[in-house]
């Protein structure tokens, strides 16, 4: 790895950190809310997808109706399969336990792993699978004596959010000179798109609306933006590792602003998760590039 590709690599963990990060504070605004959850979901995905692709017209100015044009299937399959991650995602929570829909979320970097690998030929490093490994120990800890054995349906949902991830970050991992932030905006509106027909988008309160904006552009417009930047710096199943920031910190932030108490086993397996992700990303800081570490 040269020393320009060390640099990137670096820019991409803490991109994709602060992906997971923007995504943690779900909790705050989902407590706030009292609007019906499709509802919510609704006015969401038109906000975030407003709102990542005004970021694009802003970066692009000019280019941006070219570049529009010129987009071809990986920016569609981008936008397809990220819009049913989050539906699916949605619905495995609604058809099943939270227990289930985490623990098979964490599988996510080991599926992206081997699917990167069959795809585009990126092998993970030792550190990844290690973190990989750690953080799934540290879920399983954080679930330990919750209600398992939600329905087979809602587990299927599950499956096919962690292929979903696994998927479009893939994609964007091999296409990294395409740009995403139009198929990312396009996910959120196919999934309000999805809600709409559940949702009762004219009866929400002012306050509530204001509360969806502020989600829609912290939580997931932000968190889509600095995802599709740091995946096209990291290796597929290194991204996915470093979205599991967003499971320890989603009760802190709810226990810093809302003073709910997580459980011991929260705090033990999400102080396990925090501390191989930290690891994870300090070891990748400190190796040094191919190009600094050659003699003179």
């Amino acid at each position: 790895m040269s020393a320009e590709q060390h640099r990137q690599h670096r820019i991409g963990l803490l991109l994709a950190a602060g992906a997971a990060l923007c995504w943690s504070t779900s909790g705050l605004f989902v407590r706030g809310i009292s609007a019906d959850l499709m509802t919510m979901l609704f006015w969401r995905g038109i906000f975030s997808g407003s709102a990542v692709f005004a970021l694009f017209l802003l970066m692009e100015r000019g280019r941006s109706l070219a570049i529009l044009r010129s987009l071809r299937w990986p920016a569609l399959g981008v936008a397809l399969l990220s819009a049913a991650g989050m539906i699916t995602g949605i619905g495995s929570l609604r058809y099943t336990t939270v227990a289930d829909a985490m623990v098979i979320y964490a599988t996510v970097p080991f599926v992206t792993a081997a699917l990167a690998y069959l795809v585009i030929g990126e092998k993970p490093s030792r550190s990844t699978l290690i973190g990989s490994t750690v953080a799934l120990l540290g879920v399983g800890i954080m679930l330990w004596g919750a209600k398992m054995g939600g329905s087979l349906f809602g587990q299927f949902l599950a499956v096919l959010m962690t292929l979903s991830m696994a998927g479009f970050t893939t994609i964007m991992r091999k296409y990294r000179d395409v740009p995403m932030l139009p198929a990312m905006a396009a996910s959120a509106w196919i999934c309000s798109l999805a809600c709409f027909w559940f949702a009762a988008p004219l009866s929400i309160s002012f306050h509530d609306f204001w509360l969806c904006a502020a989600f829609g552009i912290v939580q997931n417009a932000a968190g889509l933006a600095l995802y599709t930047f740091g995946s096209k710096r990291v290796p597929a199943a290194e991204a996915t590792l470093l979205a599991a920031l967003e499971v320890p910190f989603t009760p802190l932030w709810v226990f810093v602003f809302l003073g709910e108490t997580p459980s011991l086993q929260t705090l033990v397996g999400g102080g396990i998760v925090l501390a191989a992700l930290t690891m994870h990303i300090l070891s990748e800081f400190r190796r040094r590039p191919a190009a600094m570490a050659m003699p003179v």
